[in-house]
């Protein structure tokens, strides 16, 4: 899937990064810059979809900073702790923390909210075990 979604791009007009972008060590999975509201993906440690816009933790709900692994997905979870849908939950914490479809414009309880296309890209292409680098 991940290389069909580089050669769509490709053949659009899109470019493709040679490499990640910058900071991201990450050889398959994600990487997310807090302090730019940024995402994207990594196939063979090339940006393989965006950077697309997100959003995090607000203060006191702070994303943590690190690496992680994908431990699970759920394509159509329901937070209980926060009341509200989690479309596409791909989650990457112990403690709850994932991405998944949600407003952009608004921060979380610590999890990394997107669009509705890009939550879906992230499901159908983060394999549990890859990893996931939260950079501030």
């Amino acid at each position: 899937m991940r290389v069909l979604i580089a050669t769509v791009l490709l053949i659009l007009g899109f470019a493709v990064p040679a490499q990640a972008q910058a900071g991201c060590t990450v050889h398959n999975g994600a990487c997310l810059e807090k302090h730019s509201n940024q995402a994207w993906l990594v196939f063979n440690g090339k940006t393989s979809y965006g950077p697309v816009t997100i959003s995090h933790g607000k203060p006191g709900y702070e994303t943590p900073v690190g690496t992680f692994s994908v431990l699970r997905k759920v394509k159509n979870d329901w937070s209980v702790p926060y009341n509200g849908p989690m479309p596409n939950a791909v989650y990457f914490t112990a403690d709850g923390i994932a991405f998944h479809q949600g407003d952009t414009a608004v921060q979380s309880h610590g999890c990394i909210r997107m669009s509705m296309d890009a939550s879906l890209v992230f499901y159908d292409n983060l394999m549990v075990g890859e990893q996931v680098q939260v950079l501030p």
